[in-house]
């Protein structure tokens, strides 16, 4: 993926250029899958680079995988927004773009004239993407990092054991899925561009963006009232559905109807379980979930997890082991998933996760290698004395 190159591309997204002003997770996980789809995407970096770079162990050649994980396909250059010139060559670059993604702290960009108004005034064709932490009302002097939201959303309390503290997990969740629904922004914002003519400007925000992501629970309380527990490993709506101890591990079992429950009680050998009067429905499972957990702990116990998954699994009843990272990347392998992709060219080369979208016709692409800082500087420059458009 060559800023000079005169050969198309072939992504879904190809021709789309977005500036991309965006650091840490969120922005850059957004601005990632746009170049995956074939975007020509600008890293803008200040002198000090993106932070993430320094997020280590683990780290390749010194540099942090928490970076290479959302910064391939990507063209680096390095511009202090303080220095008139560089300052200059940002408006250029913007100039250029179809899409300018940032998630600078509310008002930080003011006093460069990329705030939301001065932009949809110099540049009214360009989607202008924002990112926050808490908003820009009542919540804009909040920084937003994902742990914060995974505790003030209520995400935390929901999560762990519940004679145990609140949990956080293991994944910033939260960045992953404000870095989606940009994603999912941007590509609205552009289709609707493309009726009217006209750029608009999209906020998104951590919190609200984990209130939706918390689908059920938040909905719970926003429809009745209801108050949501910690519940360890147990779903609060359906039963039998979490881990269950083997005669040597424990195996997740996920039985979410009564088609499934007919065909997993059977396999136990109890099936008369889904004519008991107590486990007849998805509502009484719920209410009678212990008197239940005991019969099914007890037939599960004769057997190997390996050897109920076998017989569950061909009776299509849906369960699965508890894997390490390691071990899930693996079977995601045997399942010929394909989980990892060599991105870049020669000596650059590194090995990532791929992107989980594919396409019939307009495949992503793996061709440039999560830039070293700056290391586009000139192609950049040299790129835009081609492709200025004219703002107005």
């Amino acid at each position: 993926m060559s800023l000079t190159s005169n050969t198309p591309g072939t992504g879904p997204l190809s021709g789309v250029v977005v500036a991309d002003f965006s650091r840490i997770l969120a922005g850059p996980y957004c601005t990632m899958l746009l170049a995956d789809m074939g975007a020509t995407v600008i890293k803008v970096e200040g002198p000090g680079g993106d932070d993430t770079r320094l997020y280590k162990p683990p780290s390749v050649n010194g540099i942090g995988t928490y970076y290479l994980s959302v910064n391939r396909n990507k063209h680096s250059i390095v511009l202090d927004l303080k220095d008139p010139q560089d300052l200059e060559t940002a408006y250029e670059i913007i100039d250029a773009a179809d899409v300018f993604i940032e998630n600078f702290k509310p008002g930080g960009l003011a006093q460069f004239g990329l705030d939301a108004e001065s932009v949809a005034e110099r540049w009214p064709q360009l989607v202008h993407a924002s990112i926050t932490g808490f908003g820009t009302k009542g919540g804009s002097h909040l920084p937003g990092y994902d742990l914060l939201i995974q505790g003030v959303s209520g995400f935390m309390s929901v999560t762990g054991s519940p004679d145990g503290p609140p949990q956080r997990g293991g994944v910033a969740l939260f960045d992953v899925i404000t870095g989606l629904h940009a994603a999912v922004a941007v590509l609205g914002a552009l289709n609707e561009r493309g009726v009217s003519g006209n750029g608009q400007h999209v906020e998104l925000d951590l919190l609200s963006a984990a209130l939706s992501g918390l689908v059920n629970q938040t909905t719970g309380y926003a429809a009745c009232g209801n108050d949501p527990q910690r519940l360890g490993n147990e779903h609060p709506s359906l039963f039998p559905y979490g881990p269950f101890p083997t005669a040597d591990k424990e195996l997740i079992i996920t039985v979410a109807n009564n088609s499934q429950f007919t065909r997993f009680s059977t396999v136990l050998g109890m099936p008369d379980l889904v004519r008991d009067p107590r486990f007849d429905s998805v509502e009484h499972r719920n209410t009678n979930r212990e008197e239940l957990r005991v019969l099914l702990n007890g037939a599960l116990r004769t057997e190997t997890a390996e050897t109920w998954a076998s017989r569950l699994q061909a009776a299509g009843v849906p369960c699965a082991p508890i894997l390490s990272i390691p071990e899930g990347v693996q079977y995601a392998a045997s399942l010929g998933l394909d989980p990892v992709v060599q991105v870049g060219q020669g000596d650059e080369t590194v090995p990532l996760i791929k992107n989980p979208v594919s396409y019939s016709r307009t495949p992503v692409s793996y061709d440039k290698a999560p830039p070293a800082l700056g290391a586009d500087t000139e192609d950049v420059r040299q790129w835009l004395r081609t492709h200025r458009k004219d703002p107005s």
